[in-house]
């Protein structure tokens, strides 16, 4: 049951992550900065907490719903069976998800990304460009939106005749780097690697540098989610890109909705779209 809201003017916001990627990946930050532009026109601010683990992560849901501290949670990063969202039910604090792995979730408003759709058509755009054998440097694998790219890329390699090779990262530097090198170092290795965010892109770069590789004529690299960093790498980095600080307003105002109606809807982010540059090019036999 959903509690009728308290008047503390507060939206919570809980990650699960080590506070010094917050300085690195500006995913997270042009998000918040979305979130709180919206908010800011109701008159009500984003309570921010940094934790290491989602067990962390419960004991604040614990702590602001009995000391009523948030008048809605925005939970991100959804794993299967997830159980903050149980919690979040418990405590009836109003809660909108932002991703997971399917368009509906029973109880919760939801802002949904098809992310199978768009591995599907970074697939495409590499196969498109002759390239056989695909990397994937990918999130933690637990995470609902890693499964479903990953799952995505496989599929969608096997429906076109390519094959696809995934090692598993942590969205940091050096897992980006040990990740490209496992898949650049083996025998058959891809032409063609995706990663999962900017800064193991740009890290995977470094590591083609280093390794002799030019890019993109040895290999192509994408990244996922567009950012200053891409742009202004060397080569500049293709990437699938998604208007975070738009999808940021567009989660808000489903907040503002949800507390406004008491009713949880369900609405679809844009699909995110690529954007070639540099490291990317039809492969070299």
């Amino acid at each position: 049951m959903t509690r009728v809201t308290q008047g503390s003017d507060a939206i919570g916001l809980v990650l699960a992550r080590p506070a010094r990627m917050l300085g690195l990946e500006p995913f997270f930050m042009e998000l918040i900065a979305g979130i709180e532009e919206s908010l800011s026109t109701d008159g009500r601010s984003l309570l921010l907490h940094v934790v290491p683990d989602h067990e962390a992560e419960i004991r604040a849901y614990r702590r602001w719903g009995e000391g009523e501290m948030v008048d809605a949670v925005v939970l991100v990063n959804l794993v299967q069976d997830d159980p903050r969202l149980a919690v979040l039910r418990e405590l009836g604090i109003p809660t909108v998800v932002v991703g997971g792995p399917q368009r509906a979730l029973d109880g919760v408003a939801h802002v949904w990304i098809d992310n199978a759709q768009a591995m599907r058509d970074a697939v495409g755009y590499l196969v498109g460009l002759g390239h056989t054998t695909i990397g994937r440097v990918s999130g933690p694998s637990a995470l609902a939106h890693t499964q479903a790219r990953t799952a995505a890329l496989l599929d969608e390699c096997a429906a076109l005749g390519a094959r696809g090779v995934v090692v598993e990262g942590d969205y940091g530097e050096e897992s980006g780097t040990r990740a490209t090198r496992a898949l650049l170092g083996r025998g058959n290795a891809p032409s063609a690697v995706v990663y999962d965010n900017d800064v193991m892109a740009v890290a995977g770069l470094g590591v083609a540098h280093e390794l002799g590789l030019s890019v993109p004529e040895d290999v192509a690299l994408l990244a996922w989610d567009d950012s200053a960093l891409c742009r202004l790498s060397h080569p500049p980095l293709s990437a699938m890109s998604l208007d975070v600080h738009a999808m940021g307003v567009q989660v808000a105002d489903s907040v503002l909705n949800l507390l406004a109606s008491g009713r949880p809807t369900s609405s679809i982010a844009p699909l995110p779209r690529l954007v070639a540059r540099d490291s990317t090019a039809r492969r070299r036999r």
